[in-house]
């Protein structure tokens, strides 16, 4: 696990530069259409904020919509955001959504449109692909390929999950012990995922956001205060402690997902694709990190002078990475509020 720290230090490095993200890469631009009447349909459209000013990309409608564009979109001091009503002869379905200049960019668009007469559907735009035809009705394995893309990226985006994920599997040695409580933690916030996603319990973003960042500074606190023949609760039970925390990544996972929306004929569908989608990237995570510290151990431990103090060093280096990076998102959040 030495060779895993070392890893995450070098990885660290490379995302100090981007801590304004708040934990997340890039926000995607989200462009929502929402029918309010036979031919009228209200637009709103978020561009993400590059360096002050709004990311050179348009969402624009079909030709049959009027107007295709929206006027020059205003700062809520995150993103961009303009809004208009277009007037669309013969609806949206079997037309084109195109956001021009997203091929040239590398972040993506989600589009949400709800027609007033069938379920909202959800389609991820990215630079390769930034335009798509509305289906005239949605299908299931549609629903299912694309909220399990969006699980799978947003675990991948979102480095306060990994670096939680992380401090686990430099706190666990133990392989199946390792499994277990990974399990643990999946097992969570599955469970206020599913709770959250169908309105059963509610509980507000920032405080959710502020303590997932306390949950990860507390983990690195952990590998701090760990001493030879004294093990700690984390150590001796750790797969208390990812549950415990996995349910509040899960309501954080669930912020995400409403903010998407769930289609109302395919909720179970689309929920579970969504909750595999994540279970898909964290296991992706996990896996690279293994592999990469088995490869490591093999090239690079037979060649240092002191295994001791070298697993010393990264202990400490690797420890003190993750509470200084949580520690800035907490103290972030919490003056968010």
């Amino acid at each position: 696990m030495t060779l895993i720290r070392l890893l995450f230090f070098v990885l660290c490095l490379s995302s100090v530069g981007n801590l304004e993200a708040r934990a997340h890469a890039l926000d995607p631009g989200f462009l929502d259409l929402r029918q309010t009447g036979e031919e009228t349909w209200q637009v709103f459209w978020r561009k993400p904020d590059v360096q002050g000013a709004p990311m050179d990309i348009d969402a624009r409608l079909p030709e049959t919509c009027t107007p295709r564009t929206g006027s020059e979109p205003i700062t809520d001091g995150r993103a961009w955001i303009s809004s208009w009503t277009a007037i669309c002869i013969d609806g949206l379905a079997d037309k084109s959504i195109v956001v021009d200049g997203l091929e040239r960019q590398a972040t993506d668009v989600l589009v949400r449109v709800q027609p007033s007469n069938r379920s909202p559907t959800t389609v991820r735009l990215t630079a390769d692909s930034p335009s798509f035809v509305l289906a005239s009705e949605p299908s299931s394995l549609g629903v299912f390929g694309t909220y399990g893309t969006l699980g799978f990226e947003h675990i991948l985006e979102g480095w306060d999950h990994l670096l939680f994920v992380l401090a686990l599997v430099l706190l666990v040695p133990d392989t199946w012990r390792l499994v277990g409580t990974i399990t643990a933690f999946t097992i969570a916030h599955s469970i206020t995922l599913a709770l959250a996603s169908l309105g059963h319990i509610s509980v507000p973003g920032p405080p959710v956001e502020a303590i997932i960042a306390l949950s990860v500074v507390f983990l690195a606190v952990e590998l701090l205060k760990r001493k030879e023949g004294q093990p700690r609760l984390s150590e001796r039970a750790p797969w208390i402690i990812a549950f415990a925390f996995g349910l509040l990544h899960g309501l954080g996972f669930a912020g995400a997902l409403q903010d998407i929306g769930l289609p109302d004929s395919d909720i179970v569908v689309a929920l579970l694709a969504f909750n595999l989608g994540v279970e898909a990237g964290q296991l992706a995570f996990v896996t690279v990190l293994i592999a990469t510290g088995f490869v490591v151990r093999w090239l690079v431990v037979p060649r240092v002078p002191s295994r001791l103090a070298f697993q010393r060093r990264g202990a400490a280096v690797s420890a003190y990475a993750i509470g200084s990076v949580a520690t800035y998102w907490l103290a972030e959040r919490l003056a968010g509020f």
